[in-house]
């Protein structure tokens, strides 16, 4: 059974951190694991996604420079360090993975496992 599971959501105030874990279990996930995010009544938008190898690193415009992707292959996991959270980085955060490589690594469509997401809210 296929299964990713988000922690380390809650609430912070601008210019906080937070730090997402995503746990992946029940496949190899030998292609990209990423992190979008989602608001009520948006698309689901492309965050940040690592390859397993060599681990390079992408970002959306909005957020590089001060989040962070890594990933342990060993494990399955990946984190996202977020710093100098802004109002506008509320959102649902989900974790995504594919079990064999797909270059659309942008594309919430080249995901086809999701985890259940976890809050992250911006407030002063």
């Amino acid at each position: 059974q296929v299964q990713l599971v988000e922690t380390g959501g809650g609430t912070v105030q601008p210019g906080g951190s937070l730090r997402l874990s995503c746990a992946a279990s029940g496949l190899p996930f030998s292609g990209y694991m990423g992190w979008f995010r989602q608001v009520p009544g948006k698309e689901r938008e492309f965050v940040s996604a690592i390859n397993r190898s060599p681990g390079s690193t992408y970002y959306a415009n909005s957020v590089k420079g001060r989040f962070t992707i890594s990933r342990d292959n060993a494990k399955n996991t990946i984190d996202l360090q977020m710093i100098s959270l802004k109002l506008e980085d509320t959102a649902v955060y989900y974790c995504a993975a594919q079990s064999s490589f797909n270059a659309a690594y942008m594309s919430k469509n080249a995901y086809p496992y999701w985890g259940q997401g976890t809050q992250v809210t911006v407030s002063s």
